[in-house]
């Protein structure tokens, strides 16, 4: 549909209506409002408080659990020391305590068992929350889709939609069943850890605490200069993919014109820089676990040392020291995770707000309640003073009047861009007229339901649409209560059941990706056997036999023929030649309609339709 391209340079075809690949998140996108979207994704979670509540409570209690582990552990130290420096002191009947150590063993046995426990309990309610909050974010998309109007999805490539569903709602679900817990979690870690460090030595708490800056400085100065090289990483690994998914895309036209030598050089280059950026940005980010262990065991010399003149000094018991080195060995940890999470709340602000963003677009204008009855149309058409722009400041189509009888056929005809599909948006809806009205068998179409009116109408495009599916499946598409012999008698109007017959699994054959194991014409063939099984009143036909051999177009002109008769035909035109014999011929150029008349009263004028037309057959004979 030509003009869609030709007004919304954005839209990569693909399908009926276009479409396109797949989009996604850049790299370390950031939400416009962060704070703003986050309520708002608070506003999802509301209905699962009593779930999220659940959650805290386990995931802080398993965390506890797990951070009392050493301080209890502590006291089993202590009390080995305690038996082993008695006995070396020649205490009589003094000897290690290994009941007492053995109780403190089971103890810590079952609070780990208890932590673990809690931590299974609480990942699985999240889980269960996450995905919920996902199936409502796809439904609420999925219902928003089919509410949208199409101008939405002229000016959006179909990728950039599919992303919202998949993308950006996978990152909100991954987000809700790992980062909320571990951002619980790691809070709770740290101010336990801390209220753990302090109750053993405020003093060595001070020193672990004072050499945090030092760490996060470090961090800082790395993450500085890795992050422009994991900048250009992304993007020469976008060029990367982008020229293999060109080559590959256009291999048979590369090797017929000798191009594999410039494709492998070009391919080096961004291989090359590809290999610097990334090499350098992983070199980077690999120092920060070096330079944070470094840190650490500096932290670790200090405590040991000032540990052991206060166990010496008789201030501290050596199994708090063994206590309090597992803490500044843990200390770390939830600071890392927490300034991670930090960057992954950002990204599911981002994901979370383009979602946001499209179910807060404007939707179709509401349909009517009770809609004008369709049980008879008859396929009377009429343009009834019609003017339309896309935009309203620039009117394509100035008060337009044609009316059409049951039976009709009309052709559209102008050069590429012209604006031929817009005529046919207009008649089922896809877009509401500026001024005038469109009328049906005398009713304005906006006195019609949407669905009952595009009911009326039967479509085969140039592009044509067949899904992953049988052939059975796909003919079955235009009625869905179709029988079999319905199906067949189809097939045989649209000149479609020979070649089926041929087919390895006839009418069970599975159409595969692009449909590409049957043939442009045949594919054709099908979506008229559709066409005609839908039994349409009003039909719109955009010719499609620029790309077939010649028998199969005259089994095409035969079968568009079988389709149209009877029924109330738009024709978009490409070969002037095959609508000699239409009707009313409406003659379009820059968006509007600039001549109308039959081929006779056309030629006779000797205006644009007749420079077209000639033009064609000169370049014929040519």
């Amino acid at each position: 549909m030509e003009d869609n391209k030709a007004k919304n340079p954005r839209r990569q075809q693909q399908g009926p209506f276009g479409g396109g690949p797949m989009g996604g998140m850049g790299a370390g996108e950031k939400a416009k409002n962060f704070k703003a979207t986050m309520v708002k994704l608070g506003g999802y979670l509301k209905p699962f408080t009593l779930q999220i509540i659940v959650v805290l409570i386990f995931a802080i209690g398993s965390t506890v659990f797990t951070i009392v582990g050493p301080k209890i552990l502590a006291k089993a130290t202590n009390k080995l020391a305690e038996g082993i420096t008695a006995k070396m002191s020649g205490v009589v009947g003094a000897g290690i305590d290994f009941g007492f150590i053995a109780k403190i063993l089971i103890m810590l046995a079952v609070i780990y068992a208890v932590s673990v426990v809690f931590m299974f309990i609480q990942s699985y309610v999240m889980a269960g929350v996450s995905q919920k909050i996902t199936y409502n974010f796809r439904k609420q998309i999925d219902e928003k889709i089919n509410k949208m109007p199409l101008k939405y999805f002229d000016t959006m490539s179909h990728g950039e939609i599919l992303s919202r569903i998949t993308n950006d709602v996978d990152t909100i679900s991954q987000s809700l069943s790992q980062s909320m817990t571990q951002i619980i979690t790691s809070i709770t870690a740290l101010i336990g850890i801390i209220i753990m460090m302090l109750s053993i030595s405020p003093t060595l708490t001070g020193i672990t605490v004072l050499v945090l800056p030092i760490s996060m400085i470090l961090i800082m100065i790395v993450v500085k200069k890795s992050q422009k090289f994991f900048s250009q990483r992304q993007e020469y690994l976008g060029k990367v993919n982008g020229h293999i998914e060109e080559m590959y895309g256009g291999h048979i036209v590369m090797k017929a014109f000798n191009g594999e030598e410039k494709s492998i050089e070009q391919f080096e280059v961004l291989n090359n820089k590809l290999y610097g950026s990334t090499w350098k940005a992983e070199f980077l980010s690999g120092l920060m676990m070096p330079l944070m262990m470094f840190v650490g065991n500096l932290g670790y010399v200090v405590v040991t040392i000032m540990g052991g003149w206060l166990v010496v000094k008789g201030n501290i018991k050596i199994g708090d020291i063994q206590a309090f080195i597992q803490y500044v060995r843990s200390f770390n940890q939830p600071i890392a995770q927490t300034a991670q999470m930090a960057n992954v709340l950002q990204s599911t602000a981002a994901a979370a707000e383009r979602v946001f963003e499209f179910l807060g677009q404007e939707e179709e204008i509401e349909d009517v309640v009770n809609g004008a009855d369709i049980s008879n149309i008859k396929g009377t058409v009429e343009f009834k003073d019609v003017s339309f722009g896309y935009n309203e400041d620039k009117i394509i189509i100035n008060n337009f009047s044609a009316k059409i009888k049951p039976g009709q056929k009309v052709a559209i005809v102008g050069p590429t861009g012209a604006g031929k599909t817009t005529m046919v948006k207009l008649l089922m809806r896809f877009y509401d007229v500026n001024s005038g009205a469109i009328l049906v068998d005398g009713h304005d179409i906006r006195e019609y339901k949407r669905d009952d009116l595009r009911s009326q109408f039967g479509m085969v495009l140039q592009d044509t649409w067949l899904y992953n599916g049988t052939i059975r499946e796909n003919i079955r598409y235009g009625n869905l209560n179709a029988t079999d012999d319905e199906i067949k008698a189809a097939s045989k109007s649209a000149h479609a059941h020979h070649f089926i017959k041929t087919l390895p699994d006839g009418y069970d054959l599975i159409l595969n990706e692009e449909a590409s194991n049957v043939s442009q014409g045949q594919k054709q063939l099908l979506t008229i056997a559709r066409a005609i099984l839908s039994d349409p009143k009003i039909l719109i036909l955009d010719e499609a036999t620029s790309s077939v051999d010649t028998r199969t177009e005259i089994f095409i002109q035969k079968a568009m023929e079988n389709l149209m008769s009877g029924r109330t035909s738009f024709i978009i035109a490409h070969r002037l030649s095959t609508i000699r014999d239409a009707d009313l011929i409406l003659v379009m150029n820059d968006g509007d309609i600039v001549e109308q008349g039959s081929h006779e009263e056309l030629i006779g004028a000797n205006g644009f339709y007749a420079s077209l037309y000639n033009s064609q057959f000169s370049t014929s004979e040519e």
